[in-house]
């Protein structure tokens, strides 16, 4: 399964997983509910703005916010959100999706979120810790023993 790490650009992967969400929503209509459109809003522009503020901080430290090749990070971003969070990017992914299955109002959608969070964890994440890991060396281990995955 190798062969898939780092492979699908996480945006791709957000989107071919909010289409799946679209096409359950529009075909299975029973298990559908009334929406909660301030939740679903709030939760939407919480999750843009956090992967806002996480690649302004990427970009302010004149580091790569490419997610396919994380060898090429020249610094390790630990201060501001990501003090927080060692992948809010994912975090804010996450967020809208969860708006979108809010938005779409049926209880099927919520299980392509676990889904969502276990394919980032094994072919986005866990390559990207191994090279930063081998870039960053101790400080990198600090961050992780002082800064959770998610959050």
């Amino acid at each position: 399964m190798h062969y898939l790490e780092l492979k699908i650009p996480p945006a791709i992967v957000a989107a071919l997983i909010a289409a799946g969400m679209w096409l359950v929503s529009n075909t299975l209509s029973a298990f559908a509910y009334r929406s909660l459109p301030i939740l679903t809003v709030g939760l939407g522009l919480a999750g843009f703005a956090i992967i806002g503020v996480a690649m302004l901080s990427f970009l302010m430290e004149n580091t790569t916010v490419n997610p396919m090749k994380p060898s090429s990070a020249s610094r390790l971003v630990t201060s501001g959100i990501y003090g927080y969070s060692r992948n809010p990017m994912y975090l804010g992914m996450l967020l809208i999706l969860v708006a979108w299955a809010l938005y779409l109002a049926n209880v099927l959608t919520f299980l392509f979120l676990p889904a969502c969070i276990l394919y980032m964890n094994r072919f986005q994440i866990q390559p990207e810790e191994r090279a930063l890991r081998a870039r960053f060396e101790q400080e990198y281990l600090k961050y992780v023993d002082r800064v959770h995955r998610w959050i």
